[in-house]
């Protein structure tokens, strides 16, 4: 049985999708990234390679904010950014998708499709109150699992008005509901009309949101969240089966048409997972710039360098390691 990967690599989590020759999801795997890219990645592999057993692996895409660090580790065939990523996932689930809202564990999106193609997009990397994090942190302040949230949210009868602009605002102003007296359902289904909220006047704004809405990323496991977004927009929101690794859906289903258009595969095995990788610094003299040049190492082999303005060493085809970097 052939297959191609997708391996998208964030800040919070790294998720891993295999696909068959119909876009079909054979099987993924979502672990935490905690600052170690590579480590993740590597750990990632292995996981999804018992889980595939003898399946082929015929192309590999990466997405997220490692994937030319990712790329460059496993042999990818296409990197893309996960805007386009997301919005490739989207449309394989339902084909004439018109908006996709992304809500991850530290950044959200919106992406706006029209007839297939994405029109416009936004996103919000700096304030966490409209993401998954905020969230968390609400959680942790009333003792509560973040996987029930959700369901204590739709138990909700009259739900609390919270203000959701600031995270550190939200949780005085949460503090003094609790204090009030009202029920925890009525405050958690109030903290996700704020998320929601926040997301619309600020990743949503001045944008043309239409149905078929697509809702994916780690937050969309939370039904209070959908609930929430279908009362503030007054349409129906689809969080389809797989939303957690719909970025690595879409890297896999771009892989696979990057290797039929060129005929190979680049990918280097999952052999890769046991190799051993390091990405160091160093700062260059050669001119008044003192750029920092970055070399990812393979062993003792440098694979890649970035960082430089004029090629000096990003154009190099040595594989000696800089005398300031070697270990």
């Amino acid at each position: 049985m052939k297959g191609y990967m997708g391996i998208d690599v964030g800040s919070v989590s790294t998720n891993i999708a295999v696909i068959d020759e119909n876009n079909r999801v054979v099987d993924s795997v979502y672990i935490r990234t905690q600052g170690q890219p590579i480590k993740a990645v590597q750990n990632a592999l292995r996981e999804i390679k018992n889980k595939i057993g003898d399946m082929v692996i015929k192309g590999v895409g990466t997405t997220g904010s490692a994937r030319q660090l990712t790329g460059l580790m496993v042999g990818a065939d296409i990197v893309k950014n996960e805007i386009t990523a997301h919005a490739v996932a989207a449309s394989n689930v339902i084909k004439d998708v018109k908006t996709v809202i992304e809500i991850g564990g530290q950044d959200s999106k919106i992406i706006i499709l029209r007839d297939g193609v994405v029109v416009d997009f936004a996103m919000n990397t700096v304030c966490a109150a409209g993401t998954g994090s905020f969230l968390d942190q609400q959680a942790y302040r009333l003792n509560i699992p973040i996987e029930q949230f959700g369901d204590i949210a739709l138990q909700s009868k009259s739900p609390v008005r919270i203000a959701g602009r600031c995270s550190v605002f939200a949780e005085s102003d949460m503090i003094h509901k609790q204090q009030m007296g009202y029920a925890l359902p009525d405050i958690i289904s109030g903290l996700c009309d704020a998320l929601v909220r926040n997301y619309l006047n600020n990743v949503g704004k001045g944008k043309e949101i239409k149905e078929p809405i697509v809702f994916q990323g780690g937050v969309a496991a939370n039904k209070g969240i959908k609930a929430a977004f279908e009362k503030a927009l007054g349409m129906k929101v689809y969080v389809p089966e797989h939303y957690g690794v719909m970025g690595a859906i879409g890297a896999a289903i771009l892989a696979k048409e990057a290797v039929k258009e060129k005929g190979y595969t680049s990918f280097k095995g999952f052999e890769v997972s046991d190799f051993k990788y390091r990405a160091v610094g160093f700062e260059c003299t050669a001119c008044p710039n003192r750029c920092e040049v970055v070399e990812f190492i393979q062993g003792d082999e440098v694979i890649s360098r970035w960082g430089d303005k004029c090629g000096r060493w990003s154009n190099s085809t040595s594989k000696k390691v800089h005398a300031n970097t070697a270990s």
